[in-house]
């Protein structure tokens, strides 16, 4: 069973979402991520709302959704979104000019629509997230239509991947929010992630994969003695 990766440290995830705080003013309209980065963020922003910032937020699951609205902070839809300020987010794997992994956490075509209608993308990550290469330390979430599942499998495989179907821990298929399935699949530390993309982007049925080439504006790093910038080349 393809599962996310351990959690990384609370106090750090602490730090960077604190740190991501610095880029919003009152009356923004911020993409709301999900997972461990992005709930410590939203948690951080609750608290900045509870002292009086105004701002709205456009969620990418329904988990940060709920935890948004448990927060007191408003939430608007995509149609009723005039613009997206900045998006904030987490990432499962950053290389030096900003390639992501993202998706273990369900939600990446969410997350890629509210990425691509915000003016900047703003990630939130702890520092075992930087590596050289996408695909060195977790696989590849692929998101697929059910019916077509078997098929994009074989495809897969033909491509040298090792995809596995994800699972709840009854074992039944994980569906994210759009009730699809997602497909984790391995092909080691990854050459050339824009040929990948476009290969696995044409197998019919597969609606996103977590490739995210040429999106971030900056990526902040949660380092133990503080928060570094990251920016692409």
């Amino acid at each position: 069973m393809s599962a996310p990766s351990p959690g990384a440290d609370p106090e750090l995830l602490g730090r960077v979402a604190r740190a991501a705080l610095t880029h919003v003013a009152d009356g923004m309209i911020l993409g709301l991520g999900t997972g461990r980065a992005a709930e410590a963020f939203i948690l951080a922003l609750g608290d900045r709302v509870r002292a009086g910032l105004r701002v709205s937020g456009v969620p990418t699951s329904n988990r940060s959704n709920e935890l948004a609205r448990r927060l007191n902070i408003d939430i608007c839809s995509l149609e009723d979104a005039p613009r997206i300020d900045v998006a904030f987010d987490g990432a499962d794997e950053v290389t030096a000019d900003l390639a992501l992994t993202k998706g273990l956490g369900g939600a990446l075509l969410r997350e890629r629509v509210v990425a691509a209608e915000a003016e900047r993308f703003v990630v939130l990550v702890t520092p075992e997230k930087i590596v050289d290469q996408l695909g060195t330390r977790a696989p590849i979430p692929i998101e697929v239509v059910p019916f077509a599942g078997p098929s994009v499998i074989r495809r897969l495989r033909k491509l040298g991947g090792v995809p596995i179907v994800r699972s709840k821990d009854d074992s039944f298929p994980y569906f994210t929010d759009n009730g699809n399935w997602i497909i984790d699949t391995r092909f080691g530390p990854i050459d050339d992630p824009a040929a990948v993309h476009a290969a696995v982007r044409a197998i019919p049925g597969v609606v996103d994969l977590g490739i995210f080439l040429g999106m971030a504006s900056l990526v902040l790093v949660a380092d133990p003695d503080g928060v570094r910038e990251m920016s692409a080349p």
